[in-house]
């Protein structure tokens, strides 16, 4: 099995940075494909951005040229660097992943895996 954890959250003022962490502990495994979600109170969690294993982008709109999201493989690590923050970008920030999981040289899918979230607050 695997745990993804998130870190890097915290209390930021308004036009100021942070990058979030989400790692993956286990064995036995590689990452597919990884995403961002956030959730604000009272509100639906949404996408802000996603990573395919080949490192094939995609954003939310009111994020684009703002944020940004890779992975390191060799760390099972994925980050999303986010810049220019805005009381609006508060939220918890969810990581998303899905795994292959191997017996020998035989992989398997996996479902979707979500962190335990990690709180970005931004102020005025």
């Amino acid at each position: 099995q695997v745990q993804l954890v998130e870190s890097g959250g915290g209390l930021v003022q308004s036009g100021g940075s942070l990058r979030l962490s989400c790692a993956a502990a286990g064995s036995n495994f590689k990452i597919n494909n990884m995403a961002w979600y956030r959730e604000a109170p009272g509100e639906q969690r949404e996408l802000v951005a996603s990573i395919t294993s080949m490192n094939t982008t995609n954003y939310a709109d009111s994020v684009k040229g703002r944020f940004a999201i890779s992975r390191d493989d060799s760390k099972n690590t994925m980050y999303l660097q986010m810049n220019g923050l805005t009381p609006e970008d508060t939220a918890v920030y969810y990581c998303k992943a899905d795994f292959f999981f191997y017996r020998g040289m035989v992989g398997a899918s996996s479902g979707d895996y979500w962190g335990q979230g990690t709180q970005v607050t931004v102020s005025s």
